[in-house]
């Protein structure tokens, strides 16, 4: 697919791995900036001073529910840091170091109907097979040559687990609403655009191999989440999204499938919390074997099924054909 403008087809940093170093370089400004902008929020929202706030953040992190209005408190710090680190630093390196538009990020701009309906399919599908390796990854144990760092681990986990039950105990419908946006689409975009857009596509035109383009956006995708009890299952899913963007060539597929998968979560959270629904989705134990198996078995039907209703179309931005 050629750049839509024909004058700022090369990158201002030739080279897959400085441009990428750049790319680096941006995301960390984003995450300053956005850290400092979320300060600022924060003292305005809760018309303290910055010093008061810098000590509401810590406890928004550790506590969340012993601030008040933390809820939405930490709602605005999580959608303001993650906005500034993730979709505007790769928007910023696509425009202005690629010199590329949003149209280069597909290759194919209208898949098929049955295109999209699959790919909402599949995410639901994938639940139970997932839910195997969430048990298996949230059972990991480290040699105890490496306690110190399995407890340091733990606690970090930890913290992340309160921090989600927080976000997660809304029972309002406008708190969902609220969720929705900051939890679901602002990752589904951010997230997409950096890891499958860009880091994806850039590793594959460097190594010419998309099974370890995708893997490698994948993990690195799970890693910059330092949730590590719950790495396997992230890096699997950024997987399937990347496997989905690269059979398409199409990013709206992957973000599609990000935001059913983090939006199921949060609806069907919401309806546990008012008491329609029973199952707590956010448990770590695994499904029956059976629907596991009929899981994976599904799921495999549905990714042939989108592979070759794509077409193959191999490049991403490489300027050839890869044959998967």
């Amino acid at each position: 697919m050629q750049n839509s403008n024909p004058n700022l087809t090369v990158s201002r940093v030739p080279g897959t791995w400085g441009s990428l170093l750049v790319l680096t370089g941006l995301v960390l400004i984003g995450m300053a900036v956005g850290n400092v902008l979320a300060l600022l929020l924060l003292a305005l929202y809760t018309s303290q001073g910055a010093e008061n706030v810098a000590t509401t953040i810590t406890r928004l992190i550790t506590n969340p529910a012993g601030v008040p209005d933390g809820w939405e408190a930490l709602m605005l710090l999580q959608g303001t840091v993650h906005f500034f680190s993730y979709l505007l630093p790769a928007l910023v390196y696509w425009y202005y170091i690629e010199r590329r538009s949003a149209a280069d990020f597909n290759i194919k701009k209208h898949p098929s109907l049955h295109v999209w309906l699959l790919s909402f399919i599949l995410v639901l599908v994938f639940i139970p097979i997932n839910s195997k390796f969430i048990e298996w990854n949230a059972a990991m144990k480290l040699p105890d040559a490496w306690s110190g760092l399995e407890v340091w681990m733990r606690e970090k986990e930890d913290q992340l687990t309160r921090m989600t039950a927080f976000l997660t105990s809304y029972k309002q419908f406008s708190q969902l609403l609220i969720a929705l946006f900051v939890v679901v689409l602002l990752p589904a975009f951010g997230e997409e655009v950096l890891f499958r857009g860009v880091i994806q596509t850039k590793l594959l035109r460097q190594w010419r191999n998309p099974h370890i383009a995708i893997w490698v956006s994948a993990a690195i995708f799970s890693a910059i989440h330092f949730q590590f009890y719950g790495f396997l299952p992230r890096m699997l899913l950024g997987a399937v999204f990347g496997y989905l963007y690269f059979w398409t060539g199409n990013l709206s597929i992957a973000i599609l499938a990000h935001f059913v998968n983090n939006g199921f979560v949060l609806i069907m959270m919401y309806l546990h919390n008012i008491g329609i629904v029973e199952v707590n989705i956010e448990e770590n134990e695994s499904l029956p074997g059976a629907l596991i198996g009929a899981s994976l078995v599904i799921s495999l039907i549905i990714l042939q099924t989108i592979r070759k209703a794509g077409g193959h179309p191999g490049s991403l931005h490489t300027g050839h054909s890869t044959d998967f």
